[in-house]
């Protein structure tokens, strides 16, 4: 949760660093800088894993904890955009090699899946508090501090993380068959493509990257232009969003406990469609009935937040029975690699459409991409592969 608070008080600050150093061009420094976040992700998790997976976890992240808050430490005091480049992607290559790593390390800590699936819902929980909690703390510090000074509690967030993992010692990786390299860094991606349940999940991830960018590429514009909202109305819209995360993370794991995942999942992806579509018309006549639509658009977003939960929140799950211990680095490495391509895809795409063809037409077109990667994920995941895997066991492809 430190960690967190750390990156959402990052992405503030650095929002209005980039103002500050590019004026009217800053929206364009950021959207550059998010980018680069996202093909660090893609193109660093698989290598860090190949090259890092057998050193000490402990070691490793707190490692790489330092290393992300050296970078924050030197962000106040950058002068010029390429700055701001090389930093943001040193920090995000830290990153790409830490979040599979500390994902892959829970299921070892938690062997009982019950247990786990309780530690999937409260991950979800965290990140969604995250989201609300992060602008309320920086609004707070804003009214004490310089907006620079936002970064020094990013690098807080990150030494916490740091003395966290530290104190908590988790358990050390597996030992891995002998490999080359390259062996290693596409193990993930080759048993993603190689095993059913997890075709259907890279399918999902779309799904969810379409919806997702829906909303947080998008929202301020539809606020501000079709409502006629303030900053405010932004937080509010966001803030209803992550209500209806939050409630899914909190039901999820009696549900879970009944049905099984793949079920769950594509009900998710599947009403996340219909949420998109249905959320095209709101967006129609909220031009004409902004004060009227109002509250309709909130439940609107807290209905497609519920939905986008259900599609992500039971992903460790299956990830887990996809491998033993010892491949799981690789396997969870793979999907934060794989689930950042789908948002490098979504992201461009969401922002084009609504810009070029009106928010209902990029509603619609999403909520279609999103249909048809449900489609797709019902195809390639048959009904009868969801009963949990022996640790060493494979499906066929």
């Amino acid at each position: 949760m430190t960690a967190l608070l750390g990156t959402g008080l990052l992405t503030i600050a650095l929002a209005l660093l980039a103002y500050q150093i590019a004026g009217a061009r800053g929206g364009l420094v950021l959207g550059f800088a998010l980018t680069l976040k996202m093909v660090a992700y893609v193109s660093v998790a698989p290598v860090a894993n190949a090259l890092l997976g057998h050193l000490p976890r402990r070691e490793l992240l707190v490692a790489l904890d330092i290393v992300r808050t050296g970078v924050a430490l030197m962000l106040p005091f950058v002068t010029e955009v390429w700055q701001i480049y090389v930093l943001i992607f040193v920090l995000q290559m830290a990153s790409a090699a830490f979040t599979p790593t500390f994902q892959a390390t829970i299921p070892d800590i938690l062997p009982d899946e019950r247990t786990y699936t309780s530690a999937l819902s409260l991950s979800r929980l965290a990140l969604d508090i995250e989201n609300l909690a992060s602008p309320a703390l920086a609004a707070l510090l804003l009214t004490f501090v310089p907006a620079n000074a936002l970064f020094f509690g990013t690098a807080a967030g990150f030494l916490g993380s740091a003395a966290l993992v530290w104190r908590a010692d988790p358990p050390r990786a597996p030992a891995r068959p002998a490999a080359s390299v390259w062996d290693r860094t596409s193990a993930g991606v080759r048993v993603f493509l190689a095993t059913p349940r997890l075709k259907g999940l890279l399918a999902l991830n779309f799904a969810a990257a379409a919806g997702g960018a829906m909303v947080i590429v998008n929202t301020a514009v539809v606020v501000g232009t079709l409502f006629a909202g303030s900053k405010s109305g932004v937080a509010v819209a966001m803030a209803a969003f992550g209500v209806g995360s939050m409630v899914a993370a909190l039901v999820l794991p009696r549900l879970l406990g009944a049905l099984p995942d793949r079920l769950v999942m594509i009900a998710g992806a599947a009403g996340l469609s219909v949420s998109l579509i249905f959320g095209a018309v709101i967006l129609a006549l909220a031009p004409a009935f902004p004060a009227e639509l109002w509250s309709t658009y909130l439940v609107w977003m807290a209905a497609t937040g519920l939905a986008y939960s259900a599609i992500l929140t039971p992903t460790g799950r299956l990830l887990r029975r996809s491998a033993d211990a010892a491949g799981r680095p690789a396997l969870f490495a793979a999907q934060f690699a794989l689930s950042h391509l789908c948002w490098l895809v979504t992201y461009p795409l969401a922002g084009l459409l609504g810009a070029w063809a009106g928010m209902t037409t990029a509603a619609v077109l999403l909520g279609l991409l999103a249909a048809l990667a449900t489609l797709g994920a019902k195809q390639v995941w048959p009904r009868a592969l969801t009963d949990p895997l022996t640790p060493d066991e494979r499906e066929p492809g």
